[in-house]
């Protein structure tokens, strides 16, 4: 079994990031890698991912424990685990800690790609996802616990973002689009707001430098 491991600090408490990262429907909106998390049930999931190839499975729910640990194991399709754990840094910080496993497919063919880059690109893309995870919750409200509150929610490099997700997946978010309107016209209002800010904050230097100006003109005279 491959190992793949990535961490990252989430400047929120540990019960905020706990709420927003066991929402594994939600993966596709911030991952690259993952296309599809659907549930079956409450215990039971299938996933389409770009894992070392193109791969779908079931899994079940493994090892929760509230504001400490989740994880999941296959039931089927790629062999697979993952578990995912929660540290409290600090009283706003906490840092989230990803173990990911599993059997390169294609036996000593697939071994041979890990050796040879795969698994690294993975982790790679990995590290890349829980870092956009860190940024999704900076921009979310404080407290927030649902992920459509962030402005980043839906990121460029996201699976949602690029048209990659299932049809599957596509209808479990039929009502995120205005969300991500809703996301996308904040985003610009703040920055065109920063704009105007600046602007006026440039302005006012400017005018404040030449009532200077001419106050020191007036003393020479």
């Amino acid at each position: 079994m491959a190992e793949h491991k990535a961490t990252t600090l989430v400047n929120a408490p540990v019960g905020q990031v706990y709420q927003l990262f066991s929402h594994f429907n939600d993966y596709p909106k911030f991952m690259s890698h993952i296309k599809e998390v659907t549930y079956t049930d409450s215990n039971t999931s299938h996933w389409v991912a770009d894992v070392v190839g193109h791969h779908e499975w079931n899994a079940v729910n493994d090892g929760w424990k509230e504001n400490e640990t989740i994880g999941w194991r296959s039931t089927d399709g790629l062999q697979n685990s993952g578990t995912v754990r929660f540290n409290a840094s600090g009283p706003t910080t906490t840092t989230v800690e990803v173990s990911i496993s599993y059997d390169p497919p294609a036996g000593v063919l697939g071994d041979l790609g890990e050796a040879l880059g795969a698994g690294a690109a993975f982790e790679h893309a990995l590290q890349s996802d829980l870092d956009r995870f860190a940024e999704m919750v900076r921009q979310s409200p404080p407290g927030a616990l649902d992920p459509t509150s962030s402005t980043y929610l839906f990121n460029p490099d996201s699976a949602a973002s690029k048209g990659t997700t299932t049809p599957a997946q596509d209808a479990t978010m039929t009502g995120d689009n205005t969300a991500r309107e809703e996301a996308v016209t904040a985003a610009e209002r703040g920055y065109y707001e920063d704009e105007i800010n600046n602007s006026d904050r440039t302005s006012a230097s400017g005018a404040s430098a030449e009532n200077s100006a001419d106050t020191t003109e007036r003393n020479a005279w």
